[in-house]
């Protein structure tokens, strides 16, 4: 009886099948990295360099993110500013004469009050009557004038060095008195009010009732001279530089109700004449940062996940080619081509696993050095740090199936002949 040829591969009768245990298997794959620590290393690179820009992405986005929401402070959420849309005639407004006391009854607002810069362009500021010339304090050293209502001073939230602030009486009655920043204060001279010193603008004088160390809201001010609203409409007319304002203080989260009522507050007349506006919505102002930098990061370490795919790839396939003769004598002695195929393959993904617990360390690391150097709360989120080592396991795993599919069709014959 004629016997067929068999074919390669294939197990002689009454010859029992090879296994490859897991022990094993591990063993070998191990023992194939170690053997060629440099090139391995290399090949780890590119996993190493997309799992810590994934790690990292995500990380820096929700400390960012936690960041401008700690950052959104309780000073913009409670501020409102309502604009003069329509400016009135040289000697007034469109502003009412009660302003404060019209912002005070909106429930929710702390206080509030109207507020511009006063037109001095050609002004000697000075603190001496004769001053004739661009000395210290006069229009080329810098020194602002401002006219705020003592609702807009209160709003304004500043820290006095010295004195007190005008009040009601020095409004209604159009004193000419005045505060001063504290850097206005140095260049004219002015530290102490022990003295009564004023402040002169082209020779008319006004009474420093007080020095403002800081101020909330306004910091502008603060090189400047602020004199009530009344005096400033008397003396110099409506505000020609920029619109006059009305600054609010409000509790926090009512911010939204006082900006859509303050204007028919103000103007029921002609609301349309107040332009208020809000603070930004502090959530919305998170979500778009946390979209464009995870769109930009997470774009970054899907290419360095790719290169370093590629990078797998590439070096498993070479590690086939140059070891065509230890395949070809693993088939020759019973070794099954899904065994093979089982060592490359774990030789993969033992570099993506490797690849990514690496990655993971040195985005978790970044995080946390950039959360301490900028003195931020470091945010990491569980569901994006602990599947990072994962990702390159997949990632090895699918880099080297190619690779170990080649393998498992070496021929153990045409192997040893080479």
């Amino acid at each position: 009886m004629t016997r067929l040829p068999r074919r390669a591969g294939t197990r002689p009768p009454g010859i029992a099948p090879t296994r490859l245990h897991a022990r094993d298997l591990l063993a070998e794959a191990l023992t194939g990295l170690v053997q060629r620590p440099g090139r391995s290393t290399l090949t780890m690179l590119g996993t190493v360099l997309g799992v810590w820009a994934f790690v990292a992405v995500l990380g820096l986005t929700s400390t960012a993110t936690g960041q401008i929401t700690k950052s959104f402070s309780m000073l913009e959420e409670t501020t409102v500013t309502v604009t003069d849309a329509a400016p009135g005639s040289a000697r007034a407004t469109s502003f009412p004469a009660d302003t404060d006391a019209r912002l005070k009854r909106l429930n929710g607002v702390v206080s509030g009050g109207l507020w511009w810069t006063v037109p001095v362009h050609d002004r000697i500021i000075s603190a001496r009557p004769d001053v004739t010339s661009a000395a210290a304090g006069a229009p080329g050293s810098g020194i602002g004038m401002y006219a705020a209502s003592p609702g807009a001073l209160r709003a304004m939230r500043p820290t006095l060095s010295t004195g007190t602030l005008y009040g009601t009486f020095h409004q209604s009655r159009g004193e000419r008195v005045c505060l001063l920043g504290l850097s206005a204060a140095r260049l004219l001279g002015i530290s102490r009010l022990d003295g009564g010193p004023a402040v002169f603008v082209d020779g008319t004088s006004y009474s420093v009732v007080g020095i403002v160390a800081d101020t909330e809201r306004l910091p502008q001010t603060l090189l400047g001279v602020v004199i009530p609203t009344t005096t400033a409409l008397r003396a110099y007319g409506a505000p020609t530089d920029s619109p006059a304002q009305a600054l609010i203080r409000t509790r926090p989260g009512a911010a939204q109700l006082v900006a859509r009522q303050a204007p028919s507050a103000l103007r029921p007349d002609q609301p349309d004449l107040m332009k208020a506006t809000p603070p930004p919505d502090p959530h919305g102002l998170r979500d778009q940062v946390d979209t464009d930098l995870s769109g930009l990061f997470l774009v970054l370490a899907v290419i360095c996940l790719v290169v370093g795919a590629f990078g797998i790839a590439n070096t498993t396939l070479v590690a086939v080619l140059e070891r065509r003769a230890e395949i070809g004598l693993r088939r020759a002695l019973g070794a099954r081509p899904r065994h093979i195929t089982a060592q490359f393959l774990t030789e993969s993904t033992a570099l993506g696993t490797l690849g990514g617990l690496l990655g993971t360390c040195l985005g978790v690391g970044t995080v946390l050095g950039t959360a301490l150097a900028r003195d931020w709360t470091a945010v990491l989120q569980p569901a994006a740090v602990l599947p990072a080592p994962l990702v390159g396991t997949v990632t090895g795993l699918l880099a080297g199936l190619y690779p170990a599919l080649r393998a498992a069709r070496t021929e153990p014959l045409t192997a040893l002949r080479r």
